[in-house]
């Protein structure tokens, strides 16, 4: 999710749900530990629960960035071993990591005795030349070793090499039994499913096998999914928004940041999917996409924007 889940996009996906776990983007060690710290950490309390998501492989430098993570009042941090680009590959990040798995419990273990916020992992089923189950199974068994007690795992093997990232989101078949047979056999350690999930009543039907579940990209293109997790899978009593809530909520948060010199599309672009199967859903995005860097005055076109989910 890198470039999609940054502050804005979560201030606004809580507005939605008050219960659900947000992650921030990847961001890796060098980027935190050498570059503009600050803007990589920068949050509001209102995102909790939050996680931040890392990407490395020295020990060392993910412990320092584990303890900057709890500093700064994070709820979580959590190991990307599942990202496929080539350009982390390059830097030994993401789901090349799958091969070395001694190496990611290391890295685990220094992060879990740098901080007393849950450490937690994120990978894939495979990589192409370690895609048997028993050699999942040494991964998972090895990090468990190292204190690893929650496991978010993409239901899909990564093709490390002639596949894009975006190939490899859907050509490797999903293999939802396959996590559900790493449940059954370390049925102690917490496991969430990820990967193709696209509603909610498909997210109740997986947790009755597996400990929780994590929305990605169908929670970026159809935020308003989240509008009812809450109710439907926390036991919320709290109605639910409506898509006009959702939007409203946002503006004095548009506001408050036009006023600091910042653009209105930073924020609205991440809200573009409120518009789905209802006419004048184009008219909203072209309003926000495109009018947007034509107005001088942006909360009018938010305002006018927002009229269109009258009743949605």
């Amino acid at each position: 999710m890198m470039d999609w889940t940054d502050r804005h996009c979560r201030f606004f996906l809580r507005q939605l749900s008050q219960n659900a776990l947000l992650y921030t983007e990847m961001v890796t060690t060098g980027a935190l530990l050498h570059g503009d710290t600050a803007r990589f950490l920068r949050h509001s309390a209102a995102e909790y629960p939050l996680a931040l998501q890392l990407g490395g492989s020295v020990p060392a430098d993910l412990a320092a960035c584990a303890k900057l993570a709890q500093e700064a009042d994070y709820n979580e941090v959590n190991l990307n071993v599942g990202c496929p680009s080539d350009r982390v590959q390059n830097n030994m990040i993401g789901a090349c990591l799958m091969g070395h798995p001694q190496l990611v419990a290391d890295c685990v273990k220094a992060m879990q005795d740098a901080v007393s916020i849950p450490v937690t992992v994120k990978h894939r089923i495979g990589i192409n030349g370690r895609d048997s189950y028993a050699q999942l199974c040494d991964f998972v068994g090895t990090l468990r070793d190292a204190g690893c007690q929650s496991f978010t795992v993409h239901a899909r093997i990564a093709i490390l090499e002639g596949l894009s990232p975006k190939e490899n989101r859907d050509v490797p078949p999903l293999r939802y039994d396959i996590v559900a047979q790493i449940k059954r056999d370390f049925p102690d350690l917490q496991i969430i499913l990820n990967g193709g999930i696209k509603t909610l009543e498909q997210c109740q039907e997986h947790l009755q096998t597996f400990d929780g579940v994590m929305l990605g990209r169908e929670a970026y293109h159809n935020p308003y999914l989240l509008a009812q997790v809450d109710q439907q899978l926390f036991g919320s009593l709290a109605p639910a928004l409506s898509r006009l809530e959702a939007m409203q909520s946002m503006r004095g948060y548009i506001a408050a940041h036009l006023a600091e010199g910042g653009s209105m599309h930073h924020i609205t672009r991440h809200m573009l999917g409120l518009a789905q199967g209802f006419n004048g859903a184009r008219r909203f995005r072209q309003l926000l996409s495109v009018d947007i860097h034509q107005t001088s005055e942006p909360l009018a076109l938010f305002d006018q924007a927002a009229q269109l989910l009258q009743g949605r």
